[in-house]
């Protein structure tokens, strides 16, 4: 049977499900349902308890002697409308889904993503352990101020039989906190049934102040000893409240309906509480001398009318918040080692699922005696409790920024800009309160972040970080309108297609070079029909090759189609591919020749290393290990088997991106470059580009300065831009007829230097005297002029060996390649050309490009 606790939606990607470190069987069955409390047992009585606790009664006479009733009251309404605001975000959290153990941290872990939860989080426990030593301590105070012995006599008087001292003081807290302890290992619900009792006797007592106020008649008093002018004491009263949301919401595991008992429970307590100091700070200050106020913190029982009444208070109110704060710290520790954040605990569920965090948390806080003044620490304390409220505004103001549809918390008494004001509140009285621990806090803060970021804990709780980036790209690219495209802000967006990732990976790290910041999108087509199949086998794919993307570490999309043939399923992402003015202008091919596919996977040792997907034990890899990736992807084609495209479906393709305006390039030999992992050092200083941009295969042409040939050159640009060839020498061929009488060759070298100074092309040229290549070139006859250009084998010989000799030790060439004729027949030609040109070259992009992509004013 459903309850709140079940997930609308199972965890799991991929039809995989997610094991969550707990056995499903615990959470289902009805007679181990850890659902036990309801509102007043949950949330109210642990609410109001944890912001009474010792303060109520040690310290309101000291902020009110000190302060005055105005100031009092003020402080009062500040610390109180923080409060509040922090309350509506966490009530708008905790209504919009199931709350498990943890409280803040599980709320800011799940909204804001596993660094920033885990370093709250880590400093959530550390202040509630702390605080716990605090208020054991505050009680051991009271406890030897009523039954303490005169440390100057030797004799017991009365009541007055505890020995004191430093070693004493530790006994005694030990002891405390060994109850402390085992009522807490007892279980929430036994707990829950403690603080009740305890609420009786702390509401009792506070009767009894309010009557005494009225009954007792003016007395005098001789005080020995005087209080300390404690600033950070001063504000503890008015910002101990700030523990009330935090247990209510560590119980949250335990209440019946956490999504109607959190906001009413603490809403009623927060009234309450307030109610009770407003009416305190005026009853002490009509009735009390300035100086009993400051000078002695124990003046209730002075003015009561039955002192022991306000002695059982407060011991009371100290062992319930002391009781507060270790579960809750419990909480938080458990918390952190279901999710594994700082490693492996080993933690098997059970009814008494804390122990372990209660025991550790005890022990932590029982070191935290050596100190001796663990009020010192009571200023980092509050901080680190504002620094973590500020964490869960922030949650809640990031999703509801995000606008997403799932957030329907049915608090709906917030807004973003309460939020905001519950954000500025919290940091702006941190420094207030110690601006020494706020810094500190943030810097430590800071170094968790990159401490986990680094351990880059992958989760699948969903991160908010996801929902805000996609909400402002939406809105960016809304903005992105094509219409205001200029030629001085283009970029290369590519599109590559990739049969098999396995062959290809060199080519794509080598795109990844050459994109500029630009978009840089994978492609494939899978062959088949919907109407055949039983469902779309693409959508199962992306998770490879996005894990294929991650592996690579390269910065692109993946985009998948299912269509009946290659050339048709490319039209469709040359189409749809992108958003807005985000679409890819040049398709990038693999070469359509006869060489033997090389399985990159065989030779990089990344994909041999068992470890991926994994990073550190249990982290979620989204369902892809490397045994599954290794398994999607098939073998390389052998040479002997069949090809999925034919020459003249290849040539088509190339001729429908000319018609769709798209530039292409034709990638070959890109499997022979060296040094395009991640993890190289390469810097290109012993690399050369070479870049042919005349028409090789129509030597009539002298246009250097043509589109394609201008395209040529940026791209050649782009890639010498980049990080691994900013260093590599580019050089420009330009191919000349020496033996003609004009001596044009001159002419077009000063032209063609005067042209890469207008475009601040750093490259230098060398002219290349071709007259033994066009020798071979037959021109077409005169009464064919449309026929194609007839190039004999012996021209194409001379081309590539042309090429063979001023090119062969470069590490990438960018040659010009023609646009494929529209005859009939002409694919298997065409082909056989460009091949025969390429021949044994070493990597090379040959490329054509349709769009001006220079420019050469401001």
């Amino acid at each position: 049977m459903s309850n709140e606790r079940t997930p609308l939606v199972p965890s799991g990607v991929c039809g995989l499900a997610v094991a969550c470190g707990v056995e499903l069987e615990a959470t289902t069955d009805p007679s181990k349902d850890p659902r036990k409390l309801n509102t007043f047992f949950g949330v109210m009585v642990p609410t109001i308890l944890s912001m009474f606790s010792i303060v109520l009664f040690l310290r309101t006479g000291f902020v009110v002697g000190h302060a005055g009733l105005l100031q009092g009251l003020l402080m009062v309404v500040v610390a109180y409308t923080i409060i509040s605001l922090t309350i509506l975000s966490i009530c708008a959290i905790s209504t919009n889904g199931a709350i498990q153990g943890g409280g803040a941290y599980y709320m800011i872990s799940r909204s804001l993503g596993p660094e920033f939860g885990g370093s709250i989080g880590l400093m959530f426990f550390l202040a509630k352990v702390f605080a716990c030593g605090e208020y054991v301590l505050g009680l051991v105070e009271a406890l030897l101020d009523v039954f303490g012995s005169d440390p100057e006599s030797s004799v017991s008087e009365g009541m007055r039989v505890l020995p004191q001292g430093y070693w004493y003081s530790v006994l005694y807290s030990s002891v405390v906190l060994l109850l402390c302890l085992l009522v807490c290992l007892v279980g929430a619900h036994i707990y829950s049934r403690t603080a009740f009792v305890i609420l009786l006797v702390v509401t009792v007592t506070l009767l009894s102040i309010f009557v005494s106020s009225v009954v007792v008649i003016p007395r005098d008093f001789v005080l020995v000893h005087k209080g300390s002018d404690n600033q950070t004491a001063r504000y503890n009263a008015s910002y101990t409240g700030f523990n009330a949301t935090t247990l209510r919401n560590n119980l949250g595991w335990e209440l019946k309906t956490p999504s109607v008992s959190i906001p009413k429970g603490t809403i009623v307590a927060v009234f309450y509480t307030f109610t009770v100091y407003v009416l305190l700070f005026i009853l002490v200050s009509a009735t009390c001398d300035r100086t009993l106020l400051i000078q002695d913190y124990g003046f209730l029982q002075r003015i009561n009318i039955w002192s022991p009444f306000v002695t059982v208070g407060i011991f009371c109110a100290a062992l319930s918040a002391a009781m507060c704060a270790m579960i809750g710290a419990s909480r938080i520790l458990h918390a952190l080692a279901l999710d594994q954040l700082f490693g492996t605990f080993a933690i098997s569920p059970s009814d008494n699922y804390v122990e372990l965090g209660e025991s550790v948390g005890g022990c932590a806080v029982h070191l935290g005696f050596g100190t001796g003044q663990l009020n010192a620490v009571a200023g980092l304390v509050t901080v680190f409790y504002l620094l973590a409220y500020a964490a869960v505004d922030l949650a809640c103001l990031a999703l509801e920024w995000a606008s997403a549809p799932n957030f329907r918390p049915t608090f709906q008494l917030f807004s973003w800009h309460t939020c905001l004001l519950g954000i500025l509140s919290c940091l702006v009285m941190m420094f207030v309160i110690n601006p020494v621990y706020s810094s500190g806090s943030i810097v430590l803060l800071l170094v968790l972040l990159l401490f986990l970021h680094y351990r880059s804990p992958t989760s699948s709780w969903g991160y908010v970080s996801q929902a805000l980036i996609f909400h402002q790209v939406r809105k960016y690219l809304l903005m992105l309108d094509v219409r205001k495209d200029h030629v001085k802000f283009w970029r290369p967006q590519m599109l590559l297609m990739v049969a098999n990732p396995r062959s290809s990976c060199q080519l794509i790290l080598f795109v990844n070079q050459l994109k500029k910041g630009g978009l840089y999108v994978l492609g494939h087509v899978q062959l088949g029909d919907l109407d055949s199949l039983p469902t779309d086998p693409v959508q199962q794919q992306y998770n490879f090759w996005l894990s294929l993307v991650d592996k690579l570490g390269v910065k692109a999309f993946v985009d998948l189609t299912l269509s009946p043939s290659v050339r048709q399923g490319t039209q469709h992402l040359l189409r749809i591919t992108g958003l807005g003015g985000m679409k890819p202008n040049t398709l990038i091919l693999g070469f359509y020749d006869g060489c033997t596919p090389e399985d990159f996977f065989l030779q990089d040792s990344a994909f041999c290393d068992s470890s991926l997907g994994q990073g550190s034990e249990g982290e979620y890899n989204f369902g892809v290990d490397l045994p599954s990736l290794q398994a999607h992807f098939p073998p390389v084609r052998h040479v002997e088997n069949p090809r999925w495209l034919s020459p003249e479906e290849y040539v088509g393709i190339i001729s429908d991106a000319v018609k769709m305006n798209k530039n292409v390039c034709l990638a070959r030999y890109f499997f022979q470059l060296e040094g395009e992992g991640k993890d190289s050092k390469v810097d290109g200083s012993e690399r050369t580009i070479d870049v042919w941009p005349l028409n090789l295969l129509q030597p009539g042409s002298r246009d250097y300065e043509d589109v394609c040939s201008l395209f040529l050159l940026q791209m050649a640009c782009v890639l010498n831009m980049s990080n691994k060839w900013r260093h590599a020498r580019m050089r420009i061929f330009l191919n000349v007829e020496t033996e003609s009488s004009d001596q044009g060759w001159v002419a077009i070298e000063e032209t063609f230097r005067e042209l890469l100074r207008k475009l601040r092309i750093r490259a230098s040229i060398k002219i290349v005297p071709w007259d033994s290549v066009v020798q071979h070139h037959v021109p077409p006859s005169g009464g064919e002029p449309q026929a194609e250009p007839a190039l004999s084998e012996a021209f194409l010989s001379a081309v590539n060996s042309l090429l063979m000799e001023h090119s062969a030790q470069a590490a990438v060439r960018f040659l010009y390649l023609p646009r494929p004729g529209a005859r009939r027949g002409a694919a298997q030609q065409y082909l056989a050309q460009v091949e025969a040109v390429t021949n044994s070259l070493g990597p090379t992009l040959l490329i054509h490009g349709v769009t001006p992509v220079t420019y050469t004013d401001l």
